[in-house]
């Protein structure tokens, strides 16, 4: 239900298609109940939190290993991780409904359709992923040319969009089964794999860039082939776990694609997706206005995040906890429970990224000087830390409270904050700032604003408690006209 619909919850929900079912369905009892004593945000966020900042760390040995080509390879790169993150506009319309009907599920102590929505997620990921492979190889010149960068960086930045969308497949599956896990409160399991994961990209992309341990020296598409050789062996692993029943979640029986759930994922998944084409498209169109003063401010972009990422993964680990246990929650019939969460994982959130990004705002210089020896490049990226660097409480808000919402299946209102904030403001000031003939710095500043309109909406949303009224029961049966599966009541502490 939008804030302009005038219907009741159960009636917006209906008309939706949350609680339809396909003619002549049954509604199965919970096959599953699951233990009384729900984890608390931390348990859900710490392996999270680890799985991430590893991963980070592969992003920064990755950006040091590539930093040595020189600018050009490091503004190559961003272009292209930037390129292959619209992917996940693509798979979000899957796994946001994955993450809020997985989690409510088992909540509610359903694991079958737990299982089933996990199938079908699986299923649907692979799939559109698999579409994207052959557009990204054949036009992966022109998608380099979006951004305004010297020849050299084009041509690397094209092979690594040519290499990466090749992995397509492989990623998408390790994406959603990883998602499916994490809802069901499993952070563990893939926490070792992406460790895994991560130790075998790092080989690699030193092995490949620059020709070490006996592989051929690379360059840039080194660090692409790495990166999906990765993934690959990460997607294989689960796989293969989750085929013979290893996992918290199995394959589930039969009827994982009817069009009753296929629906409901959708429904609570299109507008995740759009919020990413707009996230993905304002960046791009962000950094376009960054690449208009040059490569130097270009890699000093790519540089400061990479460096600033150690402190978000960590916001993004209480974001899947809170979506979690908020999903769980409301599953469990216990929405009070669900707006504990919701504010003890902010709490936890800001704390940490607070620590975090002034320890990183303090050894700016240090650090910016250990990943690339240009001068100039030194300096905006600096410049650029500072300004983000500042952000990082309003960026746990955005994590914290935008995972909150997404597991309750308010999928709608994270999209208008983007809306509003990245390009309604950060992109429209920079725009501004670049027409004026002001210098790159600010537009560096226009993310200020971004973050505390995104910020400021988002808090207002989840403290409204409307993100409460929101229903995805399970099919009615048509001929009992009964109502959703009964619910177990879970623990109300957080």
């Amino acid at each position: 239900m939008t804030p302009e619909d005038p219907r009741t919850p159960e009636a917006a929900a209906a008309a939706a298609g949350y609680a339809v079912a396909d003619e002549g369905a049954e509604v199965p009892a919970p096959s599953w109940s699951p233990p009384h004593a729900a984890p608390g945000v931390f348990a859900l966020a710490w392996p999270a939190v680890v799985a991430n900042l590893l991963y980070s760390t592969v992003g920064f040995v990755g950006t040091k290993i590539v930093g040595v080509l020189g600018a050009p390879a490091v503004a190559a790169v961003t272009t292209g991780n930037r390129i292959f993150f619209i992917l996940q506009a693509v798979l979000m319309a899957v796994t946001a409904g994955t993450t809020a009907l997985v989690a409510r599920a088992w909540g509610a102590g359903d694991r079958d359709e737990a299982e089933r929505v996990t199938t079908a997620s699986v299923l649907l990921c692979v799939a559109l992923a698999g579409s994207l492979t052959l557009p990204g190889m054949l036009f992966s010149t022109e998608l380099a040319h979006i951004f305004r960068l010297d020849e050299e960086a084009i041509k690397h930045a094209a092979s690594f969009i040519w290499w990466l969308s090749v992995f397509n497949a492989p990623f998408a599956a390790s994406f959603v089964i990883g998602t499916a896990l994490r809802a069901a409160g499993d952070t563990l399991t893939p926490l070792w794999i992406g460790g895994v994961t991560n130790v075998v990209n790092i080989v690699l992309a030193y092995g490949l860039v620059l020709g070490r341990f006996g592989m051929p020296r690379l360059g840039v598409p080194g660090a692409a082939i790495a990166n999906g050789l990765a993934f690959t062996f990460g997607a294989l692993l689960f796989a293969w776990l989750w085929l013979r029943g290893r996992l918290l979640l199995g394959r589930g029986p039969a009827g994982a694609l009817a069009r009753s759930r296929l629906r409901r994922m959708l429904q609570i998944g299109y507008p995740a997706a759009l919020e990413q084409v707009v996230w993905q498209g304002g960046f791009i169109g962000f950094l376009w206005i960054v690449s208009l003063y040059g490569t130097a401010p270009y890699a000093a972009y790519g540089i400061g995040v990479t460096i600033l990422s150690f402190s978000f993964v960590v916001g993004f680990g209480f974001s899947i906890a809170a979506g979690t246990l908020v999903g769980q929650h409301l599953g469990a019939e216990d929405p009070a429970g669900a707006a504990r969460s919701g504010w003890r994982a902010l709490g936890l959130s800001i704390a940490a990224m607070v620590v975090l990004g002034a320890l990183i705002i303090v050894f700016a210089r240090s650090i910016a000087q250990f990943m690339i020896a240009d001068p100039e490049v030194v300096e905006l990226t600096v410049f650029f830390i500072y300004v983000l660097g500042a952000m990082q409480p309003l960026m746990a808000i955005e994590f914290a409270l935008g995972g909150a919402l997404r597991g309750a299946g308010d999928t709608r209102f994270p999209l208008l904050a983007v809306l509003s904030g990245l390009v309604g403001v950060r992109v429209t000031l920079a725009a501004l700032f670049a027409w004026l003939g002001l210098s790159v710095h600010w537009v560096f500043a226009a993310l200020i604003g971004d973050y505390i309109v995104k910020a400021s909406m988002l808090t207002a949303r989840f403290a409204s408690g409307r993100w409460q009224t929101l229903r995805f029961g399970e099919p009615r049966s048509r001929g009992t006209g009964s109502g959703p599966a009964p619910l177990a009541r879970g623990s109300r502490h957080a």
